[in-house]
């Protein structure tokens, strides 16, 4: 099957393709036994109308369309194969020439990966703060266990800090209750922040049936991640009665004997949390020294398409919380231009891509590959960082097997990335140097961009 490829820019090409009518009869015999399937003609049965009877009936150039509609996946499929070449995107298609009989000729003009040179990965570098666990957040962890261990007792006062308070909950905007936006009869600690944002505020200070109003983030519910007015109710105070911290507690709590044992447990799990927060920043910080290093022109379509369905996610968060842009500009990026900020969200969608390219030609040039134990992984991760379940996430990707296509490539990158770390140099504030090879991988950089507040 010839084929030629024309290099329209550094980053797109026309991709000619011949194919011969032997080549295709395969497909025209199976469009002429499709159409024939679905028609009725006087005289023949369903199923069986002769194709001359269908050329006559419809037009062979039905059948043609039809045939190379199934096919031309295929024949262009084989052709950037032949040429090497790597799509980053669909192509445009065109036929060119068709002579009944002998030929189709179609180009695909698509955008590629182009060449570019990776520098040694023995010269990146990156530098990240050394893990420190304080003691006063083991105190705090060995805390929150004794919380679930401890009584309380129900008060006559104003709430204060550590305190269980139950509360009623009522969402408003303009006034107006939000419908499935209430709730009664919650305990909440004072102080955890594990709630809404503000309430550890509002409530500390309230006695029983005393009320105040805020302003926070709804987490859940229909009117999730949108703005409204809280009304919170305090309907009971307690104190909380908090065990000992002893060898008791420790036996009782846990599976060891001695509060010592417990309090090394506990610091060896927060040790190891702070490590794996650690190598992710490890990692972002060495692709972002990889990214600025390699020169890679980005094809513009990719970028435009990127830009947009990020603009498209942000406008449709923005009016879920009842922001103009205008708004959120000046409440969170502390009055940043609405030109700066479309002007910074274009070069993260370009540094995105730019990195992606990069780890897929990593991934290539070192042959990763991908096996059903790492999908297993990467679907376990999934399921603990959304709070689902693994079946879940499995149930997601029989629904959608598109989707396998794109963990499989995320699992590619993220084996990329573990070359380049492996050969570079990761340092802490203290000058150690830091092995990530062992490191927990659930999350896997995918991009340079900085972490950024959501707009809600």
């Amino acid at each position: 099957m010839p084929s030629t490829v024309e290099q329209l820019s550094p980053t797109r090409v026309k991709i000619t393709v011949e194919v011969s009518f032997t080549d295709l009869k395969p497909s025209m015999d199976q469009a002429y036994r499709e159409i024939a399937k679905s028609v009725n003609i006087p005289g023949f049965r369903k199923g069986k109308v002769p194709p001359m009877v269908i050329d006559q009936r419809f037009g062979r150039g039905v059948v043609i369309q039809e045939a190379f509609n199934h096919s031309w996946q295929g024949f262009y499929t084989e052709a950037i194969s032949e040429n090497k070449l790597r799509p980053l995107a669909s192509p445009d298609l065109e036929v060119t020439k068709l002579e009944d009989g002998d030929l189709i000729e179609f180009t695909a003009e698509v955008d590629v990966r182009p060449e570019f040179s990776l520098p040694d990965f023995g010269t990146l570098s990156a530098s990240v703060d050394a893990v420190e666990v304080p003691e006063d957040l083991v105190d705090g962890q060995l805390d929150l266990l004794r919380r679930r261990f401890g009584s309380r007792e129900t008060v006559e006062r104003a709430a204060q800090d550590g305190d269980v308070v139950t509360i009623n909950l009522l969402a408003t905007r303009d006034g107006e209750p939000l419908e499935d936006a209430t709730a009664s009869d919650l305990d909440y600690t004072v102080g955890s922040g594990q709630m809404l944002d503000g309430l550890d505020e509002a409530v500390t200070g309230l006695s029983v049936g005393e009320s105040t109003t805020f302003t926070s983030t709804l987490v859940g519910g229909p009117y999730k991640d949108e703005l409204a007015d809280v009304e919170v109710t305090v309907t009971k105070v307690q104190q909380q009665e908090l065990p000992a911290l002893d060898d008791d507690f420790a036996q009782t709590a846990s599976e060891f004997d001695t509060v010592e044992e417990l309090r090394a447990d506990t610091r060896q799990k927060l040790t190891a949390a702070a490590a794996e927060q650690q190598a992710s920043e490890a990692r972002d910080a060495m692709l972002e020294d990889l990214v600025g290093r390699v020169e890679i022109e980005v094809p513009e379509n990719l970028i435009t398409a990127e830009l947009d369905s990020r603009k498209e996610q942000i406008t449709s968060q923005l009016a879920g919380a009842q922001l103009t842009l205008a708004q959120y500009l000046d409440e969170v990026e502390e009055g940043q231009s609405e030109e700066d900020f479309w002007a910074g969200l274009q070069d993260r969608a370009r540094q995105t891509l730019k990195a992606q390219m990069i780890l897929d030609k990593v991934a290539e040039d070192n042959a990763c590959s991908v096996d059903q134990n790492d999908l297993t992984q990467l679907i376990l991760g999934k399921a603990r960082q959304e709070g689902a379940s693994p079946q879940q996430i499995a149930d997601h990707l029989k629904e959608h097997p598109h989707h396998i296509d794109e963990y499989m490539q995320e699992i590619r990158r993220g084996k990329a990335l573990d070359l380049i770390v492996a050969a570079a140099t990761v340092t802490d504030s203290n000058g150690d140097r830091i092995d990530l090879s062992a490191a927990p991988q659930d999350d896997l950089p995918m991009t340079t961009e900085p972490a950024q507040a959501d707009p809600d």
